[in-house]
């Protein structure tokens, strides 16, 4: 299997523990306003920060995450995305970016879900 310092192509868990799912995430800040209209790295981060809370909220960290799907706009272009994504990662779990034709508010360009696993 070829080694990627972006993603992993599979990963196992094993053992006890709890499976962590984080529903989609936008880059709206704690009073529902949307951070970083029209910049993909932005609100990337943003996006990024909201599951990182949410990851807490459930006793999970960045390194307890398996799977990601990065759900990002037509369009766009994915660097901007991944370099905002690097000061969260620091292993690489499983990733798919899919391109949609839009999200559930027009000015929204990425929503990003995870899997953990603790």
């Amino acid at each position: 299997m070829m080694k990627s310092p972006a993603f992993s192509q599979a990963i196992v868990t094993e053992g006890t523990g709890k499976t962590v799912y984080i529903g989609g995430q936008n880059a709206v800040n704690e009073k529902n306003e949307l951070i970083g209209k029209g910049d993909l790295a932005v609100q990337t981060e943003q996006a990024l920060k909201n599951v990182q809370t949410a990851l807490e909220a459930c006793g999970a960290t960045w390194e307890d995450v398996v799977k990601m799907t990065i759900y990002v706009v037509q369009g766009q272009d994915i660097r901007a995305g991944f370099a905002a994504s690097q000061k969260f990662l620091k292993t690489a779990p499983t990733i798919s970016v899919p391109f949609v034709a839009g999200l559930g508010n027009p000015d929204y360009l990425v929503e990003i879900d995870v899997v953990a696993f603790v």
